[in-house]
C-alpha cells in the first residue's frame, strides 16, 4: 500500500491537489474555500481562502448554505478556476459556482479571486443535483463539466472557453446506481493512453467510522461514455470496479470522493477517509497507484 504519510493540516473532505511553481495546493470542502499548501506532498499547512465571505448569490439561491463543498481547481489560459458546490445536506436545491484568480500565490500582486457566479443550478424536478464539479478536457481541447450526486446520478456537458455553460449544450448521463436512493457522487475523469477513466464514489459518506463510501472506476474511448467496468458492466447500470474500499484498511473507513494528481510519470489517488483510531475524523489520503492491463491498480 503506497500511502504518503501526510502530516500537519490534514483534516479533509473532498480534496483536490494541483502544483504551481513548485508548491502543492490542496482545495477541499471548507468554510470560504480554505486551501492548504505543501512543499513535498507530506507536510500541509493552511495558506488562505478563496472568499472572505460567501458570495451573496449563494444564500439567495440556496438558503442556509454554509460550507462550500467539493471544489475543482484547474488552470486555463492565464487564470486558475475554482468550481465549487453550494448546497445543504440531503437537498438537491443546489448550485455550482466559479471563481477565478491570475495566480495561487497569496504574496503576488496578481493574487485575488473574482467570483463569476453560478454555472449550474438544480432543484426538485431537475433530474440531477448540481454539486461535485470536475472538469476534463477532451482530445479536441474542449472542456467538459462533470457533476452529480444521488438524484439522477452523474451528468456531464461541454462548457465554453470561458469556463461557463454553452447554451443548449447536450447533456449526457454517464453513471447511476439504478436504485432509490441512488448513492453515487464525486465523479472524476482522467485520460490515460487512449482511454477516459471515470472514477466515482458509491454508497454513503459523512458518517465517520460507519461510512460505507468506496471508490469505483470504469473506462470509455469517448469522454461522454459509455463507461464500462472490468466486467463490461455499464456504469449507468450500477457498474464500477472497486478500486479502494474501507474493508482494505484496518484503520480507515469510507474512502471516497477522489481526484487524481500526476507528476514525473507517477499518478496519485487523492481522497478522504475516516480514521477509526480518532473517532472517525476525516483525513487526507494520497496513494500512489500504477497501471496494470489498462486499469488503475493499488
Amino acid at each position: 500500500m503506497n500511502l504518503i504519510p501526510v502530516t500537519g493540516d490534514i483534516r479533509a473532505h473532498d480534496p483536490v491537489i494541483v502544483k504551481d511553481h513548485g508548491i502543492y495546493f490542496r482545495f477541499q470542502t471548507s468554510d470560504l474555500l480554505t486551501f492548504f499548501t505543501s512543499d513535498d506532498l507530506v507536510s500541509w499547512r493552511k495558506a488562505g481562502s478563496v472568499f472572505r465571505e460567501n458570495p451573496a448569490w449563494c444564500d439567495k439561491t440556496v438558503p442556509n448554505c454554509s460550507n462550500l463543498w467539493a471544489p475543482e481547481i484547474i488552470r486555463r489560459g492565464d487564470e486558475w478556476r475554482v468550481y465549487y458546490s453550494v448546497s445543504t445536506f440531503g437537498s438537491c436545491r443546489s448550485a455550482i459556482g466559479l471563481a477565478v484568480s491570475k495566480t495561487l500565490d497569496t504574496d503576488s500582486g496578481d493574487y485575488g479571486w473574482t467570483d463569476r457566479g453560478p454555472v449550474l443550478l438544480s432543484e426538485e424536478g431537475s433530474g440531477f443535483n448540481a454539486i461535485d464539479p470536475a472538469v476534463i478536457a477532451d482530445g479536441n481541447g474542449d472542456d467538459w463539466l462533470l457533476w452529480g450526486s444521488f438524484w439522477g446520478g452523474l451528468k456531464m456537458q461541454r462548457i465554453g472557453r470561458d469556463g461557463m455553460p454553452i447554451e443548449n449544450a447536450e447533456r449526457y448521463s454517464v453513471a447511476s446506481r439504478c436504485t432509490d436512493p441512488n448513492p453515487i457522487e464525486g465523479g472524476y475523469i482522467f485520460f490515460h493512453e487512449g482511454w477516459y477513466y471515470l472514477f466515482a464514489s458509491h454508497d454513503f459518506c459523512c458518517r465517520g467510522s460507519a461510512s460505507t463510501y468506496h471508490i469505483v472506476v470504469g473506462r470509455s474511448r469517448s469522454v461522454t461514455g459509455p463507461y464500462l467496468d472490468m466486467d463490461d458492466v455499464d456504469m449507468m447500470q450500477s457498474g464500477g470496479t472497486t478500486l479502494r474500499d474501507g474493508f482494505s484498511f484496518d484503520r480507515w473507513a469510507g474512502p471516497g470522493h477522489n481526484s487524481l494528481f500526476a507528476e514525473d510519470g507517477k499518478q496519485y489517488l487523492v481522497y478522504h477517509a475516516y480514521d477509526r483510531l480518532h473517532n472517525g475524523a476525516p483525513s487526507l489520503m494520497i496513494e500512489q497507484f500504477v497501471w496494470k492491463d489498462g486499469w488503475p491498480s493499488l
